[in-house]
């Protein structure tokens, strides 16, 4: 079993800048790729970005993809999405995804992101 851990959510104003970071613990060596999901209110929980484990080949949806950067540091197990030019749309809780070998898949708790205008 694989602990995700989701930090550096808050409050920004719009056009701004924040950094959410994703601590993985546990059972990280089946980890087949790591993401970001996001759930707005009243609103489904929708893919925002993604990263494969093995070749560092990334893929963002389209309404993030000049905005948004997802990347791993793997020495420190941590997944990072750094979010500029934020809009009052981006506003949800981000949660971090992994799918591991086996096709199961693990998520954390989730950080608020509040974006205001």
């Amino acid at each position: 079993q694989v602990q995700l851990v989701e930090s550096g959510g808050g409050l920004v104003q719009t056009g701004g800048s924040l950094r959410l970071s994703c601590a993985a613990s546990g059972r990280t060596f089946d980890m087949y790729t790591m993401g970001w999901f996001r759930q707005a209110p009243g609103k489904e929980r929708e893919f925002v970005a993604r990263i494969w484990l093995s070749t560092g080949g990334t893929l963002l949806a389209d309404f993030v993809k000049d905005r948004f950067t997802i990347s791993l540091d793997n020495t420190k197990n941590t997944l990072y999405l750094q979010m500029s030019s934020l809009e009052p749309e981006d506003t949800a809780v981000y949660y971090c995804h992994a799918v591991h070998y086996g096709a199961y898949e693990s998520w954390g708790q989730g950080t608020q992101v509040t974006v205001s205008s």
